[in-house]
């Protein structure tokens, strides 16, 4: 085929209007598929944006938590919406789709297979986050690891223990969970007596100074309780007391509330146990 008969076919294709016809419908569902991708990405965001204000009016304490879950939806759906966009565009030039899926499949399978603790990391993770399991800030344990979380990431935790350890755990080692941040916590203070000093006497006067209006306990959110005695040991007497405080507050409450009754019974002259030898002088 010659230069000229070349020119000619691309004379009659571009002047031919059923060509134009062809492209100008390809561009309207182009513009179609885009616009309608977006309203679908407007519509899909907002309703995100309004689940997250519902939830976060639930959890006003947990607000960042609350964030990150809603910018990693967000953000999931927008990929989900431009993968299906894509796809369809490229519909459009009837480019055929069936060999691309399969080597997208093939691809994420191996992806899958070289990189099973990555995967389970990253789906751990997530669900941490959307099922609200801890948030920054919370005091945890998982393990034999315990302490503040200071972040929390898709593929990993962060926590730091009280003494400034910074432990990094990947998300798929964390299989059990405990969180001292989420509920109120409860100070238990034992107070060992001598066995020579009188039970109700003692008891009384704890009743008494844990009812004083000058009492207070900072973090505590109730009123100190007297239980009464707890255990008989070999050389005392122990009398238990427990107050109500905020989450992961017990031992500075415990501490204050020892200090106390402590001081009061000084005052009121009740010993406190201590190691004793007896000496026995033969004749």
């Amino acid at each position: 085929m010659d230069l000229h008969t070349m020119w000619n076919d691309l004379s009659d294709w571009i002047t031919s209007g059923a060509m134009w016809r062809t492209v100008g419908l390809a561009v309207v569902r182009i513009a179609a598929i885009l616009l309608i991708g977006r309203i679908v990405e407007l519509v899909v965001h907002k309703s995100i944006d309004r689940m997250m204000i519902e939830r976060e009016m639930k959890h006003a304490s947990h607000t960042r938590r609350v964030l990150t879950v809603g910018k990693l939806l967000r953000n999931m759906t927008s990929y989900l919406i431009y993968f299906v966009g894509a796809l369809l565009i490229l519909a459009e030039f009837h480019v055929n789709l069936a060999p691309l899926l399969a080597g997208a499949g093939v691809i994420s399978l191996a992806i899958g297979f070289g990189a099973q603790s990555l995967v389970k990391d990253i789906i751990t993770g997530f669900f941490i986050i959307l099922e609200d399991q801890f948030a920054v800030g919370d005091v945890i344990q998982t393990g034999t690891f315990k302490g503040t979380v200071e972040m929390i990431g898709l593929r990993t935790t962060r926590v730091k223990s009280w003494t400034g350890e910074l432990h990094i755990i990947p998300n798929g080692m964390i299989n059990e969970v405990t969180n001292f941040s989420m509920n109120n916590a409860v100070a238990v203070v034992d107070i060992a007596i001598a066995y020579e000093e009188d039970i109700d006497r003692a008891l009384n006067i704890m009743k008494q100074i844990v009812s004083q209006d000058s009492l207070q306990l900072e973090h505590a959110t109730a009123a100190p309780e007297v239980l009464g005695v707890q255990t008989l040991g070999p050389s005392q007497v122990t009398l238990r007391v427990t107050v109500e405080c905020m989450p992961n507050t017990q031992a500075p409450v415990a501490r204050a509330l020892n200090a106390v009754i402590k001081k009061a019974f000084e005052e009121h002259k009740i010993e406190l146990p201590y190691p004793k030898l007896v000496a026995y002088q033969r004749p």
